[in-house]
Order: structure tokens, then C-alpha cells, then sequence
């Protein structure tokens, strides 16, 4: 397997992840818990997950000089 290999393999695993925090924010705030750290934490994790996804993003994406 190769490094392009594995990094689409990664992406995949990170774009699950990222919704799955999407869906769990969503939850917390539609029965309007008071547990606001909680979320404030959900959605520091998942905008770290979004980062690295757009960094993997760009590794797989060829540099075109125009």
C-alpha cells in the first residue's frame, strides 16, 4: 500500500468521524443540555478533524503551476 493509498484511507476514516461529532452536537443541543463544555469540546475536536482533513486534501492534490 502506498502513501496515496493510505492517506485516502485516512481521509475516509476522518470524514466519518467529523460527521459523527456533526450528528453528536446536534443531539446535545436539540435537548438542550447545560452541559456547554461538552460541546465547546465536540466542536474544537471536530474543527481539528476538519484541518487535518483539508491538510490531507492538499498532500493528495497535485501542486499545478500555472
Amino acid at each position: 500500500m502506498n502513501l496515496r493509498e493510505m492517506l485516502a484511507i485516512r481521509l475516509k476514516g476522518l470524514k466519518q468521524n467529523h460527521g459523527d461529532l456533526d450528528m453528536a452536537i446536534e443531539a446535545l443541543n436539540m435537548i438542550n443540555t447545560s452541559d456547554h463544555l461538552a460541546i465547546r469540546r465536540l466542536k474544537k475536536k471536530k474543527l481539528k478533524i476538519k484541518d487535518e482533513i483539508k491538510r490531507i486534501k492538499e498532500q493528495l492534490t497535485p501542486d499545478i503551476i500555472a
